[in-house]
């Protein structure tokens, strides 16, 4: 019988760690560091042999926590208290989380919009809008992922979709199988990057790092990434016209409505000032009703609307007079009787510890948030955003008028020139085929774009935790749904079971991981890896190479939520070692992680278009179809690399 070849890939990567752990091991002197790096290997083996994630690393971390507690105590009975309780602290410290509330609310609005069957007409609009371009198909299908992966964040479901929509009309306008799948399944994977994510979710409350702040760093990667798929294809397309040819001119345009017909066949070949003509100067002799003027203008002015609505919101944050807080005298540090030269507290307070004893200083990473434990050893401070390169210094501010309103910065005038700019070309280039396909583009993507909106602006403004702003999003989710006439018992009933099926899945996995990492520190696994990697005296920006590189190639026999979960807590202790801000290593992850959905054998969103593709398509031309996009993320995290602003800039102006 013939084995495929991703098995035997499989079983190579297995037989490849088990020779690691047979010749590098030190079997004559075993320490218990060595015991948790063993730990750490046969974890991996388990899972690519097909076991359970979550339960495997419960399983494996209640069997050494046991190991490690008995090899120190010599009394089984104790080390098996011990353990019982090191299981219920880890779970209840893992369930309290706060950051994980949002996780159920982000899965049940994506399943919501999913059903509210809006892909569909999303992807129509935009082929219609992009058909000018080489490889709009392509384009249109990466420009319609990005939008519905932002609104939804289920990978599986926006490849299956787009899988049904887009892969039947690209094969039949003769694309190559392989930038199809390519262009399907990378574009699907953009929904674990671009916010509202569930894997920074993750990622924020496995490390500690601040999820909205994982978020405004993530959006701006995320669009660039987006940006490199399509201008990949659009060079591919100009190229190599067989693997993309371009679209006949029966299937650029669009059918005009009755009313737009008749205007259009007056002088005015634009239709704004078509409209503006036919309502003030020839509406009786048109035969158009003011109505219908009245409804295409408004439609047609919303993007000048928007933008000025927008630039009037920002330049109020940016002019707005400094507020200053008067704080009375014997409430300022150095005053009063809080002076730090008093030997002794006020008469009624709280003493302060003998300085002869020591306190246990309070926990302030992610086990304080409920997270994974940080080992031993690892330093107490917080990690420091360096100076290069993960980090970008604060802008300085505009000098105050005398009235205490602030200058508009320059940088705002150029935003705003940009945006003149734009809108002069897109009214210039509007006539009214284009409007007709404007109107089908506000019809299918001006609800998500509100949606998105209300829940990443709330979050990236402040006026909403991710947990909150999440619940609104659910909200948001099932009003379109309602709209759009989705919303019914069986709709509710199956988006209610996914959301719970995937929440749970997700729960264990914290649950399984916070007693892994607890096992791994209490057996000094961390401790050992901290002076392995100390002693090769490796710079900055060498660090960073060794540590994407290991998550690139873990990338493709493991999945992103194995990868974080047992990786992260290995690499984010040295982070404040070598001066890298968390939250930059962070998007460089998020980045890198994308190659755990678009790498064999474990290439889920391979198996996803699989699912829904035409039998001719086989799996190796899909597999193959996906490494020039791997490629493309190589570049993204280059270029992040080497910028970091990219990420760093929107963090740093919101919140440092």
């Amino acid at each position: 019988m013939k084995i495929h070849k991703a098995l035997w890939f499989g079983l190579s990567c297995i037989a490849i760690v088990v020779l690691m752990i047979a010749f590098l091991t030190p079997w004559d002197h075993l320490t218990t560091g060595h015991i948790g790096l063993l730990m750490l290997a046969l974890i991996v083996v388990a899972i690519m042999l097909g076991f359970p994630t979550a339960f495997t690393l419960m399983g494996m971390g209640v069997l050494f926590t046991f190991l490690a507690y008995y090899m120190q105590s010599s009394d089984p009975g104790r080390s098996i208290g011990q353990t019982l309780d090191l299981m219920v602290q880890r779970t209840y410290a893992t369930m309290t989380n706060d950051s994980l509330i949002s996780i159920p609310l982000f899965v049940f609005m994506g399943y919501l919009v999913e059903r509210a069957n809006l892909i569909e007409k999303l992807f129509r609009s935009m082929h219609l809008a992009l058909a000018r371009l080489p490889g709009a198909l392509a384009v249109a299908t990466l420009a319609t992922c990005a939008i519905f992966a932002t609104a939804t964040g289920i990978v599986g479901a926006v490849v299956t979709l787009m899988g049904l929509l887009a892969m039947p009309a690209m094969l039949k306008a003769g694309y190559s199988v392989r930038l199809t799948a390519g262009s399907i399944t990378a574009g699907g994977c953009l929904g674990i990057l671009l916010p509202p994510s569930v894997m920074l979710i993750v990622y924020g409350a496995t490390t500690g790092v601040s999820v909205v702040q994982l978020y405004a760093g993530a959006l701006f990667p995320g669009i660039m990434l987006a940006l490199l798929y399509m201008l990949y294809v659009i060079i591919v397309a100009k190229l190599r016209p067989d693997m993309a040819p371009p679209l006949p001119m029966e299937e650029r345009g669009v059918p005009l409505s009755p009313e737009s017909t008749v205007l259009a066949a007056g002088p005015y070949t634009r239709a704004v000032s078509g409209m503006l003509a036919a309502m003030f100067k020839g509406r009786r002799n048109s035969g158009v009703a003011f109505g219908f003027l009245m409804r295409n203008m408004t439609l047609a002015l919303a993007p000048l609307a928007v933008t000025l609505l927008m630039l009037a919101v920002v330049h109020h944050a940016l002019t707005r007079p400094v507020v200053e807080y008067e704080i009375p005298a014997e409430l300022m540090l150095g005053s009063g009787g809080f002076d730090s030269e008093l030997s002794e507290p006020p008469a009624g307070g709280l003493s302060e510890p003998p300085s002869n004893e020591l306190a246990e200083p309070p926990s302030t990473g992610p086990a304080a948030a409920g997270g994974l434990s940080e080992p031993p050893g690892t330093p107490s401070a917080a990690p420091a955003a360096p100076a290069t390169p993960a980090g970008t210094p604060a802008p300085a501010e505009a000098p105050a008028a005398p009235d205490g309103t602030r200058a508009a910065p320059t940088g705002f005038w150029i935003f705003a020139g940009i945006c003149a700019v734009m809108l002069a070309v897109f009214y210039a280039a509007l006539t009214w085929a284009r409007l007709e396909i404007f109107k089908m583009l506000m019809a299918s993507f001006f609800p998500l774009a509100v949606m998105i909106a209300a829940v990443l602006g709330s979050i990236g403004f402040g006026l909403a935790t991710p947990s909150e702003a999440a619940a609104m999003g659910a909200m948001g989710g099932a009003l379109l749904a309602l709209a759009y006439r989705r919303l019914n018992l069986p709709v509710l009933r199956e988006s209610v079971f996914l959301t719970a099926k995937t929440s749970a899945m997700v729960c264990w996995l914290f649950v399984g991981s916070s007693i892994f990492s607890a096992a791994f520190a209490l057996l000094g696994g961390q401790r050992i890896i901290e002076e392995w990697v100390l002693s090769l005296g490796l710079t900055q920006i060498q660090f960073l190479l060794l540590a994407q590189a290991i998550i690139f190639l873990l990338g493709w026999p493991l999945e992103w939520t194995e990868i974080i979960v047992i990786f992260m807590p290995i690499f984010v202790p040295l982070l404040n070692t070598f001066g890298i801000d968390p939250l930059f290593f962070g998007l460089l992850v998020a980045l890198n992680l994308q190659t755990a959905f678009l790498s064999p054998p474990v290439a889920m969103s391979a198996f996803y278009l699989k699912g829904v593709s035409p039998p001719h398509v086989t799996l190796n031309q899909i597999f193959l179809g996906m490494m020039p996009f791997m490629g493309i993320q190589v570049v993204a995290i280059f270029l992040l690399y080497m910028f970091p602003a990219i990420g760093m800039w929107l963090p740093t102006v919101l919140y440092r």
